[in-house]
């Protein structure tokens, strides 16, 4: 395999041996022939036996997206001490680029700047070039996003920032067209480049002073001030205010574009409609439920949501699916389902897991990560949506003609497209009305649907896919998890059940190594420390296993990484949690995360797993952990209320504590009374366990919640516990409903 090195990078690696006497060419040699025949590097520089030309160190590396720049003519470090000891060597500024495989701006950056060789050889010849993964990194992401937010006031990814060797950012922003002129750009990024290398060689005392100040800044950004006492219950009021007066009530979601599925707390709002019975912030839920599932964001043929939409009907998404967005939309559409009784949004929960297990589930049963925004065309292009997106000839062929018609009249296609020529599929009207045009009738027409998307789906399966990135990372399988079991418990589905203990056996048999959860897995072996996320989300995904399997394995395994969490995680002194643990990578700043993102932030999951561990043990230190955790985020919570949602799912359950539901069967007995109501009701919160009698004489034995739950009578008997105290035990499921509702 053909090398390409510059000055800088041949005189490190003649500098030092890596690995006992191997160099880094003669690792890269290493790999190559493990890598084998089959290899297909991704580049436009080949030789002319297809051969890449240039190879750089990303190429000894797991990550799906470091491997994607692994052949581009730039030098590229992974982030480690070898790179910014070589920056300080050389006395050169860090250029760091942070993104993701399936960013669809990533590759357009990568495209016109790093595969570009002369913008490749100025910053060989003048930078020392640093490639990140931010989900496999997010604490090096989380960092310097904060210090580009400081610069620009807003971020995104690809995230470009420039370091000094001590890791401190100077500059800093996201995409950047190559040339000046380029995309309407007065400035490109070559431009920038070299006016930025002008300043730190001629400048040092100015760029040392923008370094220290704005490294300070992301300390304090990242480390929220202190509390000292519990949030007041009104907060959360505050923020379901907020919502209201940003919302769309045309198209759900909050107003504007783009749009994203996390920006408004679909959750929340529906609690706070259980508690308030304010028919607002159910219809504001519902609203956007039903307009999500309807738009081009939702995949009508596949199942499962791309990442967000970029305008403001939800109509032209962004063509990436990520796992996490998919994972935290099932238990949103589920939860909708019971709090309005909406079957559509129950079909969009089992549609979105079906591709899950379908696409997104390793032979081992792990879930992967994610897939490309991007696709090859026909002409060998790489397009993006073009993988998802149908002209009416395309129909024609793939349905005949009937059926050709009735997908243009169901999905609102038509000759002239509404993406770039083509149709993003979506549901213009509802489907009754639809029905009526073509002369059938609703039932007739969903089944119709059926068919039609089950041969666009077919015939889609024939085109080039979008990139898979097949890594495996615990935080989102621990997201998955979860959903797969509370669709499991709602729906009655064990195979969903079955499809969770997999993926947890998984995390639990492969990616803990030495008595310690990674945060990712790829190529068969872990790495990585696991962060705060890792451990909250997967511990949050045990417990819902144990509530619907009643298996004590989960909980054991759940509370053991919670003592990890305590150990190696918590901030004793002002309460929470660190993103990372005691002995982790010393960085710029230590975060202590609790904004909510695409992903709901660590600490609220942390502390909502506190309040679990207390309810389903009766232990009081759980709940003191709690509290300190929240008196610890109390000051930012109320400063800036619209900013969080899991966080007061959390609050929620800690100021308004949910019931605990035990149904006791007898030997010879079932609960299918109780829990064809239970499935189907919005307990939000709630603690339900069916077990048998012997089952709970053993759970009785770990826990005071299960003593003297029995079969009263022989007879199937719930129980219904809140706040320490339980009612009379019942043996009709109408007796136990009027009993939760009451309180």
């Amino acid at each position: 395999m053909a090398t390409g090195w510059s000055e800088g990078h041949s005189a490190m690696a003649a500098a030092g041996k890596r690995g006992g006497n191997m160099t880094v060419e003669d690792e890269i040699r290493l790999m190559a022939r493990r890598r084998g025949d089959d290899y297909r590097p991704r580049t436009r520089h080949l030789d002319d036996q297809g051969r890449a030309i240039y190879t750089n160190r990303l190429f000894l590396e797991s990550s799906p997206y470091l491997l994607q720049h692994a052949h581009n003519p730039v030098d590229w470090y992974p982030w480690g001490d070898e790179a910014f000891d070589t920056a300080r060597r050389l006395d050169r500024p860090v250029l760091l680029s942070v993104g993701y495989s399936t960013c669809h701006w990533c590759h357009v950056m990568e495209e016109e700047s790093f595969e570009d060789e002369e913008i490749a050889r100025y910053i060989n010849d003048n930078y020392i070039a640093v490639k990140v993964d931010r989900e496999e990194r997010p604490d090096v992401d989380a960092i310097y996003m904060s210090a580009v937010q400081a610069i620009t006031g807003r971020g995104g990814w690809p995230m470009t920032v420039w370091l000094t060797p001590d890791r401190e950012p100077f500059y800093g922003g996201t995409y950047f067209p190559a040339r000046d002129g380029d995309r309407g750009s007065p400035v490109g990024f070559l431009t920038m480049l070299k006016k930025i290398r002008e300043s730190y060689h001629d400048k040092r005392d100015l760029v040392a002073q923008s370094a220290g100040e704005l490294a300070r800044t992301v300390r304090q950004r990242l480390t929220p001030p202190a509390g000292g006492r519990l949030p007041l219950d009104g907060v959360m009021d505050r923020a379901v205010s907020s919502s209201k007066t940003r919302f769309d009530a045309v198209h759900g979601g909050i107003a504007g574009a783009p749009k994203f599925p996390s920006s408004l707390p679909i959750r929340l709002l529906l609690r706070h409609h259980r508690r308030s019975s304010d028919p607002v912030s159910l219809n504001m839920a519902a609203l956007t439920l039903k307009k999500m599932a309807a738009g081009g964001m939702n995949d009508q043929a596949g199942g499962g949501f791309h990442r967000y939409s970029t305008d403001a009907g939800w109509l032209v998404p962004h063509f990436e699916k990520m796992l996490y967005d998919n994972a935290l939309l099932v238990p949103a559409y589920i939860e909708g389902w019971q709090a309005t009784g909406n079957s559509r949004f129950r079909q969009v929960a089992i549609k979105t897991l079906e591709y899950v297990s379908r696409e997104m589930t390793s032979p081992d049963g792990a879930f992967f990560s994610a897939t490309d925004a991007d696709s090859l065309t026909p002409s060998g292009h790489r397009e993006e949506g073009w993988f998802f997106t149908w002209t009416l000839e395309e129909f024609s062929d793939a349905l005949g003609a009937d059926d050709a018609r009735i997908a243009a009249a169901v999905y609102g296609a038509d000759a002239r497209g509404n993406f770039e020529g083509r149709n993003i599929l979506f549901l213009p009207r509802e489907l009754d009305q639809v029905a009526g045009e073509l002369g059938l009738s609703l039932v007739q027409l969903e089944s119709d649907i059926d068919r039609i998307n089950a041969a666009l789906y077919a015939r889609r399966q024939a085109r080039p896919a979008p990139l898979r990135d097949d890594k495996i990372l615990a935080a989102w399988n621990g997201l998955m998890i979860s959903a797969f079991v509370r669709a499991g418990f709602a729906l009655d589905n064990a195979a969903y059940l079955d499809r969770a203990s997999r993926a947890a056996d998984f995390v639990l048999t492969r990616m803990i190594v030495a008595g310690r959860l990674k945060r990712s897995f790829k190529d068969g072996a872990a790495a990585g420390n696991g962060f705060l996320d890792d451990h909250a989300f997967f511990i949050a995904a045990l417990l819902d296993l144990f509530e619907a399997t009643a298996d004590l394995r989960w909980l054991d395994r759940a509370l053991e990484l919670d003592r990890t969490l305590a150990d190696q995680f918590d901030d004793p002194e002002n309460g929470g949690f660190f993103m990372t643990a005691d002995d982790h990578e010393a960085l710029i700043a230590r975060e202590k995360p609790v904004f909510d993102g695409a992903l709901p932030s660590g600490n609220a999951v942390a502390l909502m797993n506190l309040l679990r561990l207390n309810a389903l043990t009766l232990e009081p230190s759980y709940l003191k952990r709690a509290e300190k955790g929240f008196s610890a985020f109390s000051a930012i919570i109320e400063a800036n209320p619209s900013a969080f949602g899991e966080m007061f799912l959390a609050l929620e359950d800690f100021l308004h504590p949910p019931h605990q539901v035990i149904v006791v069967t007898p030997a010879d007995g079932d609960a299918a009374s109780f829990t064809d109501r239970l499935r189907a009701s919005f307990l939000p919160g709630s603690l339900v366990m069916i077990v048998s009698e012997s089952r709970a004489g053993q759970l009785s034995r770990r826990s005071p919640l299960f003593r003297d739950k029995t079969a009263a009578g022989g007879k199937t008997t719930a129980y219904a516990c809140q706040n320490g105290a339980c009612q009379l035990p019942v043996t009709t499921a109408d007796g136990l409903m009027r009993q939760l509702t009451a309180s």
